[in-house]
């Protein structure tokens, strides 16, 4: 009987708790329709905040009505929205400057430099830009480095000691485990697979790591030097010999002021012109979003359409995190028929993955461009398959220090015998009617034949990449080929060697774009996908949630279990960049 009123209890708690939870989500989503058409009105003598103490990505929600039902380690804002209102409160007279609230963006280095870029701009109409930060990583450095006023307090915490690239090489957990990967490949600079066949990095990984880590690194440091006064040998003294305190930072022209949250809102009220005490009017980049807008939305018949790709490439359907081929496709099909879309822009933010997919959607580009032009803009990462998008475009224009290149192809099977039978007891058996029916199988030994018909496949795809690279380029094959072989560059210097065009971000390529078709004066910009919906943002955030405890659980091996998910859902043959640049 004690064991019913148990059940009974446990299922009438479960039912409150549904319904008390349903009654949030629908009064969320009741708020975020009756919300959808109110205008923000902004005050005078107001200030612009930008939180971006959070992962900042090419497209986001710019309204997320169920952020505070869910617990979530992985808050976004999109960068499309920042410019967009960067530039807008440029022309709003109500306000007078921005509040740059950065102490630990996450993004990618070329995405900084884009945001970076348009606050450059902002601060040509004369108006301000502060900043505030109890600590600063070196991104936040980087980005508040164009502030007119920098604040940190006392006992604040600063980094700035340079940039590093380090791999995890999981070889030794794969003897442990008794799992063998078969690896094929084509270039000496094709290191993907060396996470897993090595303890370390080849000569020729660490050498291209080197070159363009060192690439970027010259380049940013020496906007920072040109943003705070400094001499670039000045600025690589300080990284030399890192800062320690806020005093130090200041001493080394890192920060401005040394000074608690009170008194950079002093520094602020004086700025404004207001009274000790006086309120500070706000407008956060959510609410901004719904305010006037100052900047020309341009002709809706002339319209450039930009088509956002960022993540993994996999054949099938996409997400906010993946290139899904099918999916990217038709919206790039809907744009190439549309009249009214007079150009394309492919935002490319990917360091690859299926070489497929990436074929696929190279097929469609093409077709795309007998319609109308077709540019390309590279973001953080146009990499393997992520160059395999923009290599067929008219135009491809690059950040400086986007990571790109790695034109290689890569396959990866594993042979997981040992685990099965020697750690595990498990053993198999079975019948065929053919010599290889049962390839590829991942708890045998492959047979010679079966490997060498595999690195063929490999080598055909190679020799596809790279000849329709040279086509793309004008270039002989040859020398794509001597460009080639898996070697990672910067936009700098692919800009040098011939792999882009431009260099610039998405903004030069939607007005190299708009000039080409003739409508520079009057036109319209269209980002797709288009943003999502109420319901699609909360089956994200379910499953997001999800994620998180998980990833709580595993504490450290979270990572490992991130790129076991990759690897299952990847294609074999796979043109996709080695590693990912993490700046900490």
């Amino acid at each position: 009987m004690l064991q019913f009123f148990k059940y009974v209890l446990a299922t009438i708690v479960g039912l409150f708790a549904f319904f008390i939870l349903s009654i949030m989500l629908l009064g969320a989503i009741g708020s975020a329709f009756s919300s959808g058409s109110n205008v923000t009105e902004v005050k005078e003598n107001s200030v612009l905040k930008l939180e971006l103490n959070r992962q900042i990505v090419e497209n986001a929600p710019s309204e997320d009505p169920f952020e505070g039902l869910f617990q979530s380690s992985n808050l976004k804002v999109g960068l499309i929205d920042l410019k967009e209102a960067i530039a807008n409160a440029k022309l709003d007279p109500n306000i007078e400057g921005i509040y740059l609230k950065a102490e630990y963006p996450v993004a990618g280095i070329s995405t900084l430099e884009e945001l970076r870029n348009a606050l450059i701009d902002f601060k040509e109409s004369g108006k301000f830009i502060y900043t505030y930060g109890e600590v600063m990583s070196e991104p936040a450095v980087y980005l508040n480095s164009v502030a007119d006023r920098i604040f940190l307090p006392e006992v604040g915490d600063i980094e700035f000691n340079g940039l590093s690239a380090q791999i995890s090489f999981m070889k030794g957990l794969f003897d442990k485990i008794g799992v063998e990967p078969v690896i094929f490949r084509v270039g000496e600079y094709k290191s993907a697979v060396e996470p897993y066949v090595r303890t370390n990095m080849s000569p020729e990984n660490k050498e291209q790591i080197s070159s363009y880590v060192n690439s970027i690194g010259n380049h940013i440091y020496a906007q920072v030097a040109e943003s705070r006064g400094l001499t670039v040998d000045e600025i690589n003294e300080t990284l030399n010999n890192p800062v320690g305190s806020a005093e130090e930072a200041l001493e080394k022209k890192l920060i401005t002021d040394i000074g608690y949250y009170d008194q950079f809102e002093d520094a602020l009220r004086e700025k404004l012109g207001l009274g000790v005490g006086d309120k500070i009017s706000m407008v956060g980049i959510k609410s901004y979003g719904k305010a006037k807008k100052y900047v020309e939305s341009g002709d809706r018949n002339n319209r450039i359409a930009v088509i956002i790709g960022q993540g993994t490439i996999y054949s099938g359907e996409g997400d906010s995190e993946s290139i899904g081929s099918d999916s990217w496709i038709e919206e790039l099909r809907k744009a190439a028929k549309d009249r009214k879309v007079k150009a394309i822009v492919l935002r490319i933010n990917s360091g690859g993955g299926s070489a497929l997919a990436s074929d696929m959607m190279w097929r469609e580009i093409e077709l795309a461009k007998k319609e109308k032009p077709v540019y390309a803009s590279m973001g953080d990462y146009a990499a393997s398959g992520g160059y395999y998008m923009a290599m067929p475009c008219d135009t491809i224009v690059a950040n400086p220090t986007t990571v790109t290149g790695s034109i290689g192809i890569f396959g990866m099977l594993f042979n997981a015998q040992e685990l099965m039978n020697n750690k595990l007891g498990i053993t198999f058996d079975g019948v065929e009617t053919h010599e290889h029916s049962n390839f590829p199988s991942m708890v045998s030994d492959m047979p010679q034949a079966e490997k060498n018909m595999i690195q063929r496949m490999v080598n055909q795809g190679y020799e596809r990449f790279t000849s329709k690279a040279a086509e793309g380029r004008n270039m002989e094959v040859e020398h794509l080929k001597s460009l080639a072989g898996g070697r990672v560059w910067t936009g700098l210097q692919a800009k040098e060697n011939g792999l882009v065009d431009v260099l610039g971000g998405l903004e030069d390529a939607v007005e190299l774009a708009a000039k080409r078709t003739g409508i520079e004066d009057d036109y319209q910009v269209r980002y797709y996908p288009k943003a999502k919906s109420e319901l699609e943002i909360v089956m994200e955030k379910i499953s997001e949630q999800s994620q998180v405890s998980l990833s709580k659980k595993l504490g450290a091996l979270a990572p490992y279990l991130d790129e076991f998910n990759r690897l299952i859902k990847s294609d074999h043959l796979q043109a996709k960049l080695p590693y990912e640049v993490i700046w900490e």
